[in-house]
């Protein structure tokens, strides 16, 4: 079985990346901004993986498992956010996040 070389690997990783990183600004719903980093932290999981198996270490790997929690915590309180903005403001999107009464 032939295994994918690394550059391809990272070429996918960076156009998952910019993808990411274009809908953080151009995008003005909550939950696609939301979307938008997680694919960003998906990137850097895939490179994190190509990396450690290109040089035949487990670091990589272990870096990816921590991401991955970190990730999946920023989508808890991400999304309890949405939830919240959108009991309070009945809408998700961040142009109405201007004005933040306490």
């Amino acid at each position: 079985m032939e295994s994918v070389g690394l550059v391809p690997v990272l070429c996918v990783s960076v156009v998952l990346f910019v993808t990411g990183v274009a809908g953080v600004l151009t995008r003005k719903n909550a939950l696609i901004v939301f979307m938008s980093v997680e694919l960003m932290l998906n990137a850097v999981n895939l490179s994190f993986v190509a990396f450690a198996r290109q040089n035949g270490e487990a670091d990589g790997m272990i870096y990816a498992v921590f991401v991955m929690a970190v990730a999946a915590a920023e989508a808890a309180v991400g999304l309890a956010m949405v939830i919240l903005l959108f009991r309070n403001r009945v809408t998700v999107k961040l142009d109405d996040l201007d004005i933040m009464k306490g």
